[in-house]
């Protein structure tokens, strides 16, 4: 048995995502487990499906487990993001590989990157600061100096799956994992591009069609046809989600919140508070990210601290590593994955977040927050569902 860990959101899954499953598989995973995110994304958005359909989904790819990326995790920033997946798979103490994506497909290039990466931030403070004074953003001096320095290593991190790879390298260093890292290169379109290249089409150009209504032949053009069959009867029955469904849930929040309780959000710093609180009277939500945005805080960034700020993701909720594995979906590998992980895991991994929360405090906020996010996606379908779906959901068992 070999178990190889993913990373993913698979909003939605795509051509580049089969890719990468059985390129894996081709490596030689016997069982892979993912680590997905639920109902919110890292780009500071809603899923465009619903979590549990997704995980459904992901078993029928080619994934054998689904786990869930706690909420407060999969709106944050790629270290946080990175460090909360990687120590999911981690905890289960049976992963043998972590398996990502990158531009480059080469580890020993990533590697060498990141150990350029923690050279220059050690050794050249102040010139990344001095940047940082003139309203760039801290990835954006880190990369600046780490150029004139270490070309090489600045090319590598210039790409977005490399520097997200990268980051999944440092989770791996930071925990002492024995997982090894295995990355496939990426094929195709490139990350957020607006072109479909030869079948390898990416998530952003996807959920551009699929809000422009796209119907299930143009979809099973650019994405595996079981997914596009999914999400055409997701969008017939009003289970297509967006950002902008909750524009005044969000307006009226900032509108009752304070400086105070804005600046406790998780991801403000430097003052944002005061920024976001200046923009509270906007009358839209693109009026407020554009009254909001600089070239220090990213479109991302501020959308992650509204809806973070919705659901009450705090800076003290970034304190805690994940104190469980939600379950989301698995086939019987598997299961078998997780009988193998009885007796070795590190953190209790089940499908219930009734019974994962009682343990303590800290179970008890992380399903909490879950809860809140859950409820909070069901205002942003086309079809609003009814609060508490989050525990009333049953996972998904395939045991064809």
């Amino acid at each position: 048995m070999k178990i190889s860990g993913l990373i993913c959101e698979y909003n939605p899954f795509h051509n580049g995502h089969l890719y990468h499953i059985n390129e894996t598989r081709k490596n030689g995973a016997t069982h892979i487990v993912s680590v997905m995110s639920g109902s919110f994304v890292q780009r500071g958005d809603t899923a465009i499906i619903d979590k549990l359909r997704r995980a459904r989904l992901a078993v029928r790819s080619g994934v054998d487990l689904v786990i869930e990326l706690p909420v407060q995790f999969s709106l944050s920033s790629a270290e946080n993001f990175a460090a909360g997946a990687v120590w999911l798979l981690n905890s289960l103490g049976v992963v043998d590989e972590l398996s990502f994506g990158s531009e480059c497909g080469d580890i020993e290039k990533l590697s060498e990157a990141l150990e350029r990466i923690d050279e220059i931030a050690g050794s050249r403070k102040a010139e990344i600061q001095d940047i940082m004074e003139k309203g760039y953003t801290y990835p954006r001096a880190l990369s600046s100096v780490l150029n004139g320095v270490y070309p090489e290593a600045a090319a590598v991190v210039s790409e977005p799956n490399n520097t997200l790879a990268i980051e999944y390298l440092h989770a791996l260093k930071t925990f002492h994992s024995p997982m090894k890292p295995f990355t496939v290169r990426r094929e195709g379109a490139a990350h957020d591009a607006d072109t479909d290249d030869g079948g390898y089409a990416s998530a952003s150009y996807i959920r551009g069609k699929i809000l422009e209504g796209a119907d299930r032949s143009e979809l099973a053009d650019i994405m595996p046809e079981l997914w596009a069959e999914a999400v055409s009867e997701a969008a017939e029955s009003g289970g297509i989600a967006k950002l902008e469904c909750l524009e005044r849930v969000m307006l009226y929040k900032l509108r009752m919140s304070s400086v105070e309780e804005i600046a406790q959000i998780s991801d403000v710093a430097q003052g944002l508070e005061n920024r976001i609180y200046g923009a509270r009277m906007a009358g839209s939500l693109d009026e407020l990210l554009c009254l909001v945005k600089t070239k220090r805080y990213t479109m991302a960034r501020i959308r992650r601290i509204l809806l973070s700020l919705i659901i009450g993701i705090t800076r003290e909720d970034m304190t805690h590593m994940p104190p469980y594995g939600r379950i989301l979906a698995f086939n019987e590998k598997g299961r078998e994955i997780l009988a193998a992980a009885k007796g070795r895991a590190a953190i209790p991994y089940g499908s219930s977040p009734a019974k994962l929360s009682q343990k303590n405090s800290v179970t008890r906020r992380f399903a909490e927050l879950e809860e809140r996010a859950s409820d909070i996606y069901g205002l942003a379908l086309d079809t609003v569902t009814s609060a508490a779906d989050d525990y009333r959901a049953k996972i998904a068992i395939d045991l064809e």
